[in-house]
């Protein structure tokens, strides 16, 4: 694995606006390991590399470098990058967004918002799979 590993992990991992730690939560790693990682002082293998192109929605080949190409659609459209996009736009704290904390403080109103949203979202990913 070339160098560009920990390069392309450290850029994604910037797009989303995520700390080392907080990326290492979501993926359930040490904070080090991720460090080691970003530094090319450690390799991933191949489960830990699969498991941090899923997260990121790119392919294997584009966190070793293969590629230039972030996934395996046709189209040049970055979805990840388009939602990053509207997160800041609308100034939403990612890291406040999955905070459990606040999801507890949301009385009935705020989960029947949240409701009608999670039945959009699942309603659309429903029809791109028809």
């Amino acid at each position: 694995m070339a160098k560009i590993v920990g390069m392309r992990i450290r850029e994604l991992r910037n797009e989303l606006g995520l700390k080392q730690e907080e990326l290492a939560e979501r993926l359930n790693f040490s904070k080090s390991s991720i460090g080691m990682y970003e530094r090319n002082e450690r390799k991933p293998d191949y489960d830990t590399l699969q498991k941090i192109a899923d997260f990121f929605g790119v392919t294997r080949s584009y966190l070793l470098g293969d590629t230039d190409k972030k996934n395996d659609s046709d189209s040049n459209y970055d979805a990840l990058a388009e939602i990053n996009n509207l997160l800041k736009k609308y100034d939403i704290d990612q890291s406040g967004f999955f905070d459990i904390e606040k999801w507890k403080a949301m009385g009935p109103d705020e989960i029947r918002e949240l409701e009608s949203y999670f039945e959009f979202i699942t309603s659309k990913a429903k029809k791109k799979d028809q």
